[in-house]
């Protein structure tokens, strides 16, 4: 079988943009696809929060950067849209113009590019911007994966249903307990306590699992009791997953 150009030995395209999932922390869960396409690419584009002078995207690539332009992008860590696709745009419109003088950019990104990212807002303003065929996505760990495999615990089994969503709302995460046998929870940082009260409401106490940080050396922290996590300060970067139930054959 021929292996396509496109797996792992990829190497970034004059004028193309990827956008590159990076992993949840640590820099030995980068895929290779993505370490070839980093040392590779002309431009690393690595977001951070307006909030905060440190990018993790790029804390996690730094063993592989080389004489990359790196550009760390800020953008408004809040719940306003118009300020966001602002940002982006901006972005968008900079990546098109480097793309015509035939430089190569990536954008390195927390977990997978699709999964709650900044590059869905980034790869909705560029597909009216640069040819078909010129923008790439490449897969990363999810912070998903990475709380299932410290726990332990498989997240799905024969028929089991899986739900994937924010803690933002917690009415919507309720309804959602009734939905499926495996719950993910993404951004529960400022939710624990409540969450604690409605796994307790519901007899679930002991069946969710809680990772904040996961995989940043220094930071990681897990716990099943959430009610002992909410007492702390916790991260923004907070994922649970809830073992609701299993759905037989």
């Amino acid at each position: 079988m021929t292996i396509p150009e496109t797996n792992v030995m990829a190497k970034a395209v004059a004028g193309h943009f990827y956008a590159v999932g990076v992993g949840p922390g640590a820099p030995d869960l980068v895929t290779l696809r993505a370490v070839n396409l980093i040392q590779s690419a002309d431009i690393i584009i690595t977001p951070r929060s307006a909030q905060t002078d440190v990018s993790m995207a790029r804390q996690i690539i730094e063993p592989y950067l080389q004489n990359q332009e790196i550009i760390e992008q800020a953008y408004p860590m809040e719940r306003n849209l118009e300020k966001t696709l602002h940002v982006w745009e901006q972005v968008a419109e900079m990546i098109a113009e480097r793309s015509q003088r035939g430089q190569s950019i990536v954008q390195a990104t927390l977990g997978d590019p699709l999964l709650y990212s900044t590059s869905c807002y980034l790869l909705a303003q560029l597909r009216s911007r640069l040819p078909e065929g010129w923008i790439h996505i490449v897969p990363g760990i999810s912070a998903m994966q990475t709380v299932a495999a410290l726990s332990g615990e498989c997240l799905t089994l024969q028929e089991d249903r899986l739900m994937l969503m924010t803690a933002h709302d917690l009415k919507e995460v309720e309804k959602a307990l009734s939905c499926c046998e495996t719950l993910v929870l993404y951004k529960c940082g400022k939710k624990i306590a409540e969450l604690a009260s409605l796994l307790e409401r519901h007899g679930l106490k002991n069946q969710a699992f809680l990772v904040c940080y996961a995989e940043q050396e220094g930071k990681q922290f897990m716990t099943q009791d959430l009610r002992a996590a909410a007492e702390g300060k916790q991260g923004y970067l907070a994922t649970a997953v809830i073992h609701v139930g299993r759905r037989g054959w």
